[in-house]
């Protein structure tokens, strides 16, 4: 299995600053080069060993956060003109691995919690979330080893 940077996936490491009342987790401003606007913003919780597969947008860009637990994601690319076709890219984020995950339109998307507890995502999406812009399959219709 590949674990090429598929083209369009970006990682872009983040800021904790440390205070003494508690930290401040950045997850993204306005001026940051992969801004690409506003939408909507949601936070997951995803149970340990529970894998959410699959999902992708056609026209939404994610841009995922993880300031709590540790989650897997896992991407897809089938785009046919895409120079990483058929390619699987994986990471797993956590405040221990702090950045965000911004993942382009057309790519396929799931992800797993690997924590006990919470396990807990952001995702900044530059549209709003519109039902009929995605496209969903079962887990079993993208032949990936999740374990």
């Amino acid at each position: 299995m590949d674990n090429e940077l598929i083209n369009g996936v970006k990682i872009s490491p983040l800021r904790i600053i440390e205070t003494e009342g508690g930290n401040i987790l950045h997850a993204m401003k306005s001026t940051d080069n992969d801004f690409n606007g506003f939408g909507e913003a949601y936070f997951s919780i995803v149970h340990q060993g529970t894998i959410k597969a699959w999902k992708r947008h056609r026209k939404m860009t994610l841009n995922l956060v993880v300031p709590i637990g540790s989650i897997r994601f896992v991407m897809h690319d089938d785009r046919k003109s895409s120079p990483t076709q058929g390619k699987f890219q994986s990471i797993e984020m956590s405040k221990d691995n702090y950045q965000r995950l911004s993942v382009p339109p057309m790519v396929w998307l799931g992800f797993e919690g690997c924590e006990k507890g919470i396990n807990m995502l952001l995702n900044i999406a530059d549209i709003p979330h519109d039902p009929k812009e995605a496209d969903n399959l079962n887990r079993e219709e993208i032949e990936y080893n999740w374990r």
